[in-house]
């Protein structure tokens, strides 16, 4: 899935890792990233509202959507970045926030990206990177529905509110300590 945007091509990733007021904070600061979008995907319901997600009965996972020009950071970057900055070993939850909705996923959008993911997911468990088992569901990506508008850009509006404080604060400092090449 290709959109032309000013620099060339662009390409689609889709990955949720838990809440994507945490994740989308980190993937927004990336050299390569154009947008990133909070929302849903994988679930069976229509147009699922935040409320219906957090039940965690829609089968939706909260999800960030992100448009990256691979020119300048590609498809791999991402799922590394992807997989340092969350837990991909806890099945359904990330730390305190538990359920489907949180769980570690890799939605793809072209062969070439499950092909990847699928070898690098193996890769991790090979080396025992974890120290456990890495449960990162890879699946195709279907649908992405963007969440009410006070999601975006959560932690940029939201900073010095508790919750970005105590999880997402630390967060992205580990993240722009070992990625500190790539920010923008």
């Amino acid at each position: 899935m290709t959109h032309s945007s000013s620099s060339g091509q662009t390409e689609t990733a889709t990955f949720g890792g838990g809440c994507f007021w945490c994740t989308e904070a980190i993937f927004k600061s990336l050299k390569g990233v154009e947008t990133v979008e909070s929302g849903y995907s994988g679930g069976k319901l229509k147009d699922p509202t935040y409320k219906e997600v957090c039940t965690g009965e829609t089968g939706h996972a909260e999800v960030i959507q992100i448009a990256f020009d691979p020119a300048v950071i590609s498809f791999h970057e991402l799922l590394e970045v992807f997989w340092e900055t969350h837990d991909p070993t806890t099945l359904n939850r990330q730390g305190a926030d538990v359920g489907t909705q949180y769980r570690s996923v890799v939605f793809y959008h072209s062969p070439q990206q499950k092909e990847e993911a699928e070898k690098y997911k193996a890769e991790l468990n090979k080396e025992n990177v974890f120290g456990k088992p890495v449960v990162t569901e890879i699946t195709a990506f279907e649908k992405f529905y963007k969440a009410e508008n006070y999601h975006q850009d959560y932690y940029a509006n939201n900073s010095t509110q508790g919750y970005c404080q105590i999880v997402i604060v630390p967060k992205l400092q580990k993240f722009r300590k070992i990625f500190k090449d790539k920010l923008k």
